[in-house]
């Protein structure tokens, strides 16, 4: 499927949407959640992933990121989804405690055989809709809503209480989950 988004110079910050197909809420489980900042860290440490700022909602994930000279974000962002749907579904599906386990593994099923794409499953929807941030305003503007996301769907009152995001990292001294480059 073509689209008009596409990932621009990789050493400038992209906001990044990865939402689950169907939005099904998969990341209302800490475990899964898990894997996704495993693997965000894992990228920053061996894939050349720059990370800006995050956060995990219940079906989706905004990342602001940008790519470390010699990479290329769109090979890191394809890596990411890659290896996080193979492992998500392998963990919900051995999940004995998991109560949503066949009918999400069936909307997965059923998403892949839509799409020649997919072979199994289809866990991610097929687009980023990376947006390069070109100025300070577009920059700050998807900062916000990145961090008032928990805010908005009604998980904390304050951004940087949510444990899922990096907005610890830019309204507090403290440091958050994944270690951040922070826009200034």
């Amino acid at each position: 499927m073509a689209t008009r988004y596409r990932f621009g110079d990789d050493e400038k910050p992209h906001f990044i949407t990865s939402s689950v197909i169907n939005w099904v809420d998969v990341f209302s489980r800490e475990t899964y959640k898990q894997i996704l900042v495993e693997s965000l860290q894992y990228c920053i440490d061996n894939k050349g992933l720059r990370l800006h700022a995050w956060v995990i909602m219940s079906n989706h994930v905004h990342l602001i990121a940008s790519a470390r000279e010699g990479y290329q974000l769109v090979n890191v962002i394809r890596d990411f989804k890659k290896f996080t749907s193979r492992n998500i579904i392998d963990a919900i599906s051995s999940n004995i405690q998991e109560s949503r386990k066949n009918w999400m593994i069936w909307m997965f099923k059923r998403a892949a055989e839509r799409n020649g794409n997919n072979h199994t499953y289809q866990f991610w929807q097929q687009d980023n809709h990376p947006i390069e941030l070109s100025t300070n305003q577009m920059m700050d503007q998807r900062l916000t809503y990145t961090h008032e996301n928990p805010v908005t769907a009604g998980y904390v009152w304050e951004p940087q209480h949510y444990k899922y995001s990096s907005a610890i990292d830019y309204y507090t001294e403290l440091t958050g989950l994944l270690p951040v480059e922070l826009l200034v």
